[in-house]
């Protein structure tokens, strides 16, 4: 009797309900961690899409350093949509698969580039005085390169900054100077944009830089920065915790089942 009623009651409506939430529970993890997955997966390709729109549209808008020609915006978010697109897509195959090879990856890949990411904050603030003056000498360096020969990707850099931040050279007009040899600059210094309007005539020329130009506009928009920086970081956090624990989980049930 005492059996039979142990059988009847396993099988009770109130166990096969909680069964029934258990599976339901488990369900809604798994899709909450392919949700997470999804969004380095779905931020990998906004950022790919970016890039290579900026490659099609702007392809003559390259770089303003002489020192690392292929660092252009496109470039560089092309390569960085694809790497993180690539660690999504695992982290999602991962998750529905329940493959601990894969998650094991995400988790690593992940985990490496959070570290990179503090570490390169980390660097920037402790030796952002040494990066101000490489920056200035770099631009500086390829300003010698303007209007030369297989650097039209440089001369339009330098002509686009100049015009949209309303600047000349990169700590005064006077850099350009060392370029021409002479008392002149770019058309693009003009206050008003006219042919050879660079020459001999100061009082015509934009004389904000253009280092301090850029580092105001970036100032200006270090709030959004900043939520974009902490968006992502708890992103990646999610991501971690959720991959690693579906590798847990995956390992207590080969375990179990072994």
């Amino acid at each position: 009797m005492e059996w039979s009623s142990s059988i009847s009651s396993s099988g009770s409506p109130e166990a096969s309900c909680e069964w029934e939430l258990k599976g339901l529970r488990r369900d809604l993890r798994t899709a909450l961690k392919v949700a997470v997955s999804w969004c380095h997966t779905l931020g990998g390709c906004g950022i790919l899409g970016v890039g290579v729109w900026l490659s099609v549209t702007q392809g003559n808008f390259a770089t303003l350093s002489s020192s690392l020609p292929s660092l252009s915006a496109a470039n560089l978010l092309i390569a960085v949509g694809t790497i993180i697109m690539v660690i999504g897509c695992l982290g999602c195959v991962g998750a529905v698969k329940e493959s601990r090879p894969l998650l094991l990856t995400f988790f690593i890949l992940l985990l490496l580039i959070f570290f990179l990411e503090i570490l390169s904050i980390m660097l920037f603030f402790i030796y952002q005085d040494e990066i101000d003056h490489y920056a200035q000498r770099d631009l500086k360096k390829g300003l010698q390169l303007f209007g030369t020969e297989g650097n039209v990707g440089l001369t339009n850099a330098w002509m686009i900054v100049q015009t949209d931040f309303r600047c000349c050279g990169v700590t005064n007009h006077t850099d350009w100077f060392e370029v021409y040899n002479a008392s002149r600059v770019p058309d693009s210094c003009c206050l008003e944009y006219s042919d050879n309007c660079g020459l001999d005539n100061p009082g015509t020329w934009w004389t904000a830089p253009c280092y301090e130009r850029v580092k105001d506009w970036l100032n200006e928009n270090l709030v959004a920065l900043w939520i974009f920086a902490l968006c992502t970081a708890l992103t990646q956090i999610l991501g971690l915790v959720f991959s690693m624990t579906m590798f847990c989980q995956a390992v207590k049930v080969e375990t179990f089942y072994a």
